[in-house]
């Protein structure tokens, strides 16, 4: 806060501002944030967006919430994705405190005269610091009216009730002690990071058959895509699409043999072919993956991938001696468990060895991804993962 009034619990800030409050283009954004002075003189409130560029967007005022709370709210909308950022900026309100105080003594005729002299030098001020040329005029013929020799002081008070003084007090406010809280960081996403339709699909079972026994492909999934878009939706979601591990492969229902035709849990993720960055051989290539990718987006489609952070025992990560995993006493690696379920095919990740090698390697990944143009990621059971 850099000035003379408090501005205090401003909403949303993450983290004192070290993060950036979130949200998407278009989004209505409340702003709150309690504000008040000392005595009775009255304040005004105005949030300022501020654009990616740096420059002042919009400024909305913020009204008063909840009577005796000195809680005040308002709103803004960016337009745009990008890095945003907002304040909160407070002042006295001479013209405000004047009224208030006018309204009361002069009807009482409480120093009628006095009041009338000293509203006239504020609005001299308001006019001289006004950049409207009709605010401008708006104050000069207030002052002029309250210093009228015609006239009882009631009737040249109401001078000061006018459509035209109120309109500039709105545009062009008299500000004193002018105080700022912010900028606060803010992060706008596209819309479609907001809500989305979002259509799930396992593109093994997209043109797969039975005898003979065949694997959908990228490329027959594709032929779905047309009648997905029809439908409305505006993502398309797939689980894994990476190999596959066979050492504990699991059959159907969590079994512990597997016959030579099953194909196991696409989120035991990881064998010889390849790990978080490969397509399972029977999906097809990377090549053939972009060619997907590229189809949904003639039909606006987006492709959403899982990102499962977690390993099969043959995934390179676990046969290459990657520090990862949580090492039991009797030497083995510990696979997946939610008693009484056991997830022999599958081992999870421990955050806490290797932190900064297993951040830079799922990075990596994420960003091979993007390049493939994926924007889109579900993360896999996201309670279990640390806060980067």
């Amino acid at each position: 806060m850099n000035g003379r009034i408090p501005i205090l619990d401003v909403e949303p800030v993450v983290e004192g501002g070290s993060r950036p409050a979130k949200a998407a283009e278009d989004e209505l954004i409340t702003v709150g944030a309690t504000v008040f002075r000392e005595g009775h003189d009255l304040i005004g409130v105005e949030v300022v967006l501020i654009d990616p560029t740096g420059a002042e967007f919009t400024v909305s005022p913020m009204h008063p919430v909840g009577e005796g709370m000195d809680r005040w709210e308002g709103a803004v909308r960016p337009d745009e994705p990008g890095e945003w950022a907002f304040l909160v900026r407070a002042w006295a309100d001479p013209i405000a405190t004047w009224l208030h105080r006018a309204e009361i003594k002069i009807p009482a005729d409480i120093d009628s005269d006095l009041e009338l002299t000293e509203g006239a030098l504020i609005f001299d001020r308001a006019a001289a610091a006004a950049e409207g040329k009709r605010s401008k005029k708006a104050y000069l013929a207030t002052a002029k009216a309250l210093r009228s020799a015609r006239g009882t002081a009631v009737e040249k008070l109401a001078a000061a009730n006018s459509d035209a003084l109120g309109q500039a007090h709105i545009d062009d406010p008299l500000r004193d002690l002018v105080t700022d809280s912010g900028p606060w960081p803010l992060r706008v996403d596209r819309r479609l990071a907001l809500v989305g339709s979002w259509y799930e699909m396992f593109p093994r079972s997209e043109g797969a058959t039975i005898s003979p026994l065949k694997s959908g492909t990228f490329a027959t999934a594709a032929q779905r895509l047309p009648a997905i878009a029809e439908m409305g939706f505006d993502v398309v979601y797939m689980p894994p699409i990476h190999p596959i591990g066979e050492v504990n492969r699991k059959g159907p229902n969590n079994t512990v043999d597997s016959g030579p035709t099953d194909p196991g849990s696409p989120w035991a993720i990881g064998s010889a072919a390849g790990g978080h960055e490969a397509v399972h051989p029977d999906l097809g290539t990377l090549a053939d993956f972009d060619d997907f990718v590229a189809a949904a987006k003639k039909l606006n489609l987006e492709i959403a991938l899982d990102l499962a952070l977690q390993v099969a025992p043959d995934h390179p990560w676990a046969t290459e001696g990657k520090p990862w995993f949580i090492v039991r006493a009797d030497g083995t690696i510990a696979y997946a468990e939610n008693p009484p379920k056991k997830y022999q095919d599958i081992y999870p990740l421990y955050f806490d060895a290797d932190p900064e090698g297993l951040f830079a390697e799922v990075l990596r990944v994420v960003h091979h991804w993007m390049d493939c143009g994926v924007r889109i990621f579900r993360v896999d059971n996201p309670h279990t993962k640390p806060v980067a």
